[in-house]
């Protein structure tokens, strides 16, 4: 009998980045997947990512829940209506307004919880600080400090946040993903849109820049006549 292989989790919000790390979890450990939708524009393509990824890493074991906090405070333009998603254009120096408030704290507590149940010891989450909007809550010290959180606040402190992406430029997460077979054509970035990503958003851009970066085609439909 082969040895059973480490039980993990990854955080899987159908987007490029979480895809890529979705694929090292399958391959190197007994994974299942959390996703969670939090009253953000796009939820519902980023469900429907969720489950295809799923469905191609025959990662079986899914948990899909909803936040209803981040819709309830607003502060983001991904959760507020009345607040518009900004171009890649004009996006500034300062943390955008895209960003949702502590929002990855949220989404690491419920996937320690289901680790503690379910005897995982890796929590995989998609995390990036190279080429990314600047948020706060993508920076290695603050997994380094929430692992902390983890020794002492759960039964065992044996489950640790592993974030295999954060030292990466996009572009390299699109080589590394290709290496992979992560499958690209289900994946959902976009900010704003949910039939075509609409090409102009500072998560658009990143993306496509990371494939040109990469010598490959995005494989997404695109609203946007040009990608930059």
């Amino acid at each position: 009998m082969p040895p059973s292989r480490q039980r993990a989790i990854v955080l899987l919000s159908g987007g490029m980045d979480s895809c890529v790390c979705a694929a090292l979890a399958a391959r190197d450990c007994d994974a299942a997947a959390l996703h969670v939708s939090y009253g953000q524009r796009t939820e519902e393509r980023e469900r429907q990512s969720f489950l295809a990824i799923c469905r191609r890493l025959n990662i079986h074991d899914q948990l899909a829940i909803r936040n209803e906090l981040f819709r309830a405070i607003g502060g983001s333009a991904l959760t507020d209506e009345s607040i518009a998603v900004p171009t890649s254009e004009n996006i500034g120096h300062e943390i955008p307004v895209t960003y949702v408030p502590f929002r990855n704290a949220h989404f690491l507590s419920a996937a320690v919880s289901w680790a503690e149940v379910l005897g995982a010891t890796k929590i995989f989450i998609g995390a990036v600080e190279q080429d990314s909007s600047g948020y706060p809550d993508c920076r290695p010290a603050y997994y380094e400090a929430f692992n902390q959180v983890i020794k002492t606040g759960t039964k065992h402190g044996s489950i640790e946040i592993v974030a295999p992406l954060i030292h990466l430029r996009k572009s390299e997460i699109v080589r590394l993903g290709l290496e992979l077979g992560a499958p690209f054509d289900l994946t959902w970035s976009c900010y704003s849109r949910e039939d075509r990503a609409c090409g102009v958003c500072d998560s658009c851009v990143l993306r496509l820049r990371a494939f040109a970066a990469a010598g490959a085609s995005d494989p997404i439909p695109y609203a946007a006549a040009e990608k930059l």
